[in-house]
């Protein structure tokens, strides 16, 4: 990583084959403060063109966050060649698999922090900020260190938020699914009844994980004006 004094806000460069999943992340980016997105790829070649660009022209990343399952190459793999040219920035591994092979092989190539997809927008912010603590510590100790300041760095890493764990009866899978049709559609706002219409839900279920995605402030829920009857509310990503 670099530890000089940045001109700007963290480039992040995000890497994920899914158009709506990787917009989705560029999103969460930009509303995290100290961090903007840099660029998506969405292969592992890609990216590894991209960061030797950025650095050629003088204008390196500060983050990656690095999907495992790309079309190309392996994220491991990829992280594996970063390394192999001397790119010293982090990276922050997301993924849906839960194979502890993997993480292992993560952890080894030097990936700081692991995202298990789906996740909550409060939860993705907790990971970037606490690699922003992390740099910040260490750039405070000039050019050395001690084993207090070593372990208060490594400390901000460690990911202390209760809502890494879903509510009972809410699905990973699902949840991602219901997350990522809202970031595709910013603008527009669903109800529980038409959104589950479009993912094959029952209202009651949309409705519950609406009701978490707003709980955890990745949506906004308000009620809609114009309906007779009980009042209904809608439900829209929240880009702020």
């Amino acid at each position: 990583m670099s530890l000089t004094e940045p001109s700007s806000d963290f480039r992040v460069l995000v890497v994920d084959d899914e158009p709506e999943t990787a917009r989705a992340h560029a999103m969460y980016v930009d509303r995290v403060p100290g961090f903007r997105t840099g660029a998506i790829a969405a292969n592992g070649y890609g990216a590894l063109q991209m960061l030797s660009d950025a650095h050629e022209a003088g204008a390196p990343f500060d983050l990656v966050l690095l999907d495992m399952t790309l079309p190309d190459l392996h994220g491991i793999d990829v992280a594996r060649r970063m390394r192999g040219r001397g790119y010293t920035l982090d990276i922050i591994a997301i993924t849906a698999v839960r194979d502890l092979a993997v993480v292992r092989s993560a952890v080894a190539t030097g990936i700081t922090q692991y995202l298990i997809k789906p996740f909550s927008f409060a939860v993705f912010a907790e990971k970037l900020e606490n690699h922003q603590a992390f740099i910040a510590t260490m750039r405070s100790g000039g050019s050395s260190t001690s084993q207090a300041a070593l372990d208060t760095a490594f400390s901000a890493l460690r990911t202390t938020s209760a809502s890494v764990s879903l509510p009972k009866g809410l699905i990973s899978q699902t949840l991602e699914q219901v997350q990522n049709h809202l970031a595709s559609s910013p603008t527009r706002a669903f109800s529980a009844t038409e959104l589950g219409e479009e993912l094959g839900l029952s209202r009651v279920t949309a409705r519950r994980y609406l009701e978490h995605l707003a709980l955890v402030k990745t949506a906004v829920k308000q009620p809609r004006h114009g309906t007779r009857g009980r009042p209904e509310f809608e439900y829209q990503h929240n880009s702020h």
